[in-house]
């Protein structure tokens, strides 16, 4: 099978793992093929009962669904957990901040309830709850639907939103990093989101875990190169050590850090 069929059936697998189910129309568009090429990919990759067509569009199978945002929550604890840590220890009180959508970032407000007088920006209604148990916190969220089961507000109005907004930071995670230090996401307007941000911040901090590097998603956005601060959990694959030293003053690795 050619390497460019290969790449874009991982790339629909993981778009179905991240999301729960997505429409071939998305996938087509996404993905920059006609409907029927995607059609012909779901023809192989429903054969494995792990995905199953339903009305148009392509799920995880019953046996295989769990709620997308809350399984990636729960994967990695001790080291989510550790980069949260560090992260919110660069945040002092009174601080502005963007938070983006993630389970990584949602770790690090989390991680945030000691600080006070915060002022939030964000899209993530799960950091927003989390960081509204402290009543001096100040919380901005964007109008709109809320999509489910991620509980967080994406789209072109949410680019606009941060626009509207200056911070001192802005903490945001990734989709994936490629070999060339490329944030990879599942769509154009993530990345113009996680852009804006950066853009109207200081300071900006990504937090990722190690499995990130290497991951495919068809939308690339910034580079490490961009980015003021990295917290990671600890060091990727061998084969991403030339990228790592290129970028060693501005990544941290929190589970070194807790030795």
């Amino acid at each position: 099978m050619a390497s460019k069929k290969i790449r874009r059936r991982d790339l629909i697998q993981q778009v179905v793992q991240e999301r729960g189910g997505v429409s071939v129309g998305a996938l087509a568009d996404m993905l920059g093929v006609s409907t029927q090429t995607i059609r012909r990919d779901l023809d192989i990759l429903c054969g494995d009962d792990a995905l199953r067509r339903a009305h148009g569009r392509i799920e995880l199978a019953e046996s295989k669904l769990n709620t997308p945002f809350d399984q990636r929550a729960g994967t990695n604890l001790v080291g989510k957990r550790a980069i949260a840590e560090v992260a919110a220890s660069r945040i002092p009180d009174g601080a502005t901040l963007f938070i983006s959508i993630g389970s990584t970032v949602l770790s690090v407000a989390r991680a945030l309830h000691r600080r006070k007088e915060l002022t939030i920006i964000t899209n993530n209604l799960s950091a927003a709850m989390a960081l509204s148990e402290e009543v001096s916190n100040r919380i901005i969220v964007p109008g709109g639907e809320v999509r489910l089961p991620d509980r967080d507000f994406v789209g072109e109005e949410v680019v606009d939103f941060f626009a509207r907004y200056r911070a001192q930071y802005a903490i945001f995670g990734t989709a994936g990093i490629d070999a060339d230090g490329w944030l990879l996401e599942f769509h154009q307007s993530e990345v113009r989101a996680t852009e804006q941000m950066r853009k109207n911040a200081k300071q900006s901090i990504l937090v990722i875990d190690h499995s990130k590097f290497g991951r495919l998603a068809p939308a690339a956005g910034g580079n490490l190169s961009d980015i003021d601060l990295v917290v990671c959990d600890r060091s990727p694959d061998a084969s991403f050590n030339d990228l790592a030293e290129r970028h060693a003053q501005r990544l941290v690795f929190a589970e070194k850090d807790e030795k």
